[in-house]
């Protein structure tokens, strides 16, 4: 049956054609794409050339983007959404903004007595109900590995939690899934994390302490770790690992594995250090 939907993606993906040689460059650019299969490349070539049809990236002075740099970000964002559906996952924006360094954000919090505490933070990153995200050009460079930092992975999750309203944690979960289950695994991992940061505010955590600012930050800290560094969160939180690989329908433990054991140099390149967006 003809599909006005499949005949635009075709005309989309024949009008704006990607060369093998600047795809090499893009998985060269990205390990965490190492151990795809050729189904899935293909898949996530397509798929970071739609999302760039559909988003605007507007590069602030200081930030120069040719494809290769739009097609790095595309194919970090698009690596989330690889095995579901292709529908608009990322509906509510339509433009990404990159900053050429982190930007100072005002922040509002109102306390437990009633007060309101106003100040400025310096981000890496944000994302907004209905508004744009926005990214530090540094901290794009700097994602790609497996050393458990994924700034676009880590802000485009909060779109994914704001599917259903106001990010806290739960995005629009599969029908074969739970919400209690969800919750449990979640909550449980978020309570540890934040009972031993309250015991010891230096505590070497598993995971970037930043997941126990609220449990929006710990779902998109989780959804980073998860393609980014799969073991430590498998290892840190086994259930919250189980949890987000029925989202995402992926395994990205079994992948990294599977590089290790056909390359025992791989493991020297994963797991080196833990960094936080602060968004």
């Amino acid at each position: 049956m003809w599909s006005l939907r499949a005949w635009r993606r075709r005309r989309i993906l024949a009008r704006h054609p990607i060369s093998p040689a600047t795809w090499a460059a893009v998985r060269q650019h990205l390990p965490l794409l190492d151990g795809l299969d050729e189904t899935e490349d293909q898949r996530l070539r397509e798929r970071a050339q739609l999302f760039l049809h559909h988003k605007h990236l507007t590069a602030l002075p200081g930030v120069e983007l040719d494809e290769l740099a739009r097609l790095t970000l595309a194919a970090q964002a698009e690596l989330p959404l690889l095995h579901l559906a292709e529908r608009d996952w990322y509906r509510g924006f339509h433009e990404i903004v990159l900053y050429p360094d982190d930007f100072l954000s005002p922040q509002r919090h109102r306390d437990a007595s009633g007060v309101v505490h106003e100040w400025d933070a310096a981000h890496s990153g944000e994302a907004w109900q209905q508004g744009p995200v926005i990214l530090a050009w540094p901290g794009v460079q700097a994602s790609g590995d497996w050393d458990a930092y994924n700034l676009v992975i880590h802000e485009l999750a909060h779109k994914l939690d704001m599917l259903g309203g106001d990010a806290n944690g739960l995005p629009p979960l599969h029908r074969d899934m739970r919400v209690s289950d969800w919750a449990s695994a979640m909550q449980s991992a978020y309570d540890r994390l934040n009972a031993q940061l309250d015991a010891n505010p230096a505590a070497d955590t598993a995971i970037d302490p930043y997941a126990a600012e609220d449990p929006a930050e710990f779902f998109a800290v989780t959804s980073e770790y998860f393609f980014s560094a799969p073991d430590l969160l498998a290892a840190a939180f086994p259930a919250v690992y189980a949890q987000l690989k029925l989202f995402y329908r992926q395994d990205p433990l079994a992948r990294l594995q599977r590089l290790q054991t056909a390359h025992p140099d791989y493991r020297t390149r994963t797991n080196e250090g833990h960094c936080t967006t602060n968004g």
